[in-house]
């Protein structure tokens, strides 16, 4: 017994019909993650207000000033010392928890 694939890719006991068949090329089939489009540098530098920050136990949250989301922030990302309501700019890297400001400096009025 032969098993054929029809023209909308389920399992059948009849061949396809060949009028319906489509030609596919290799090249623009894509499996898993897509290919990388080249990012501007430029924007992946966000801006934001530190919402809260705890120097003892260092860490604390930006409220990101394009999309208002609070993105969690390590005292390890800092170049100098941040204060609650301080205006910075920063990265977004993704973690196992979700996103992380990294590269966080403030910003000069």
């Amino acid at each position: 017994m032969f098993a054929y694939l029809d023209e909308n890719g389920n399992l059948s006991s009849k061949p396809p019909d060949p009028r319906k068949k489509i030609v596919i090329n290799a090249e623009d089939i894509e499996i898993g993650v897509p290919k990388h489009m080249p990012v501007n540098p430029e924007d992946l530098i966000r801006t934001g207000i530190v919402a809260f920050f705890n120097d003892d136990k260092g860490y604390g949250f930006i409220k990101d000033s394009e999309t208002q989301e609070s993105v969690f922030v390590h005292i390890k990302s800092l170049s100098e010392p941040i204060k609650e309501n301080n205006k910075v700019s920063f990265e977004i890297e993704m973690g196992p928890k979700g996103a992380n400001a990294v590269n966080v400096k403030l910003v000069k009025k």
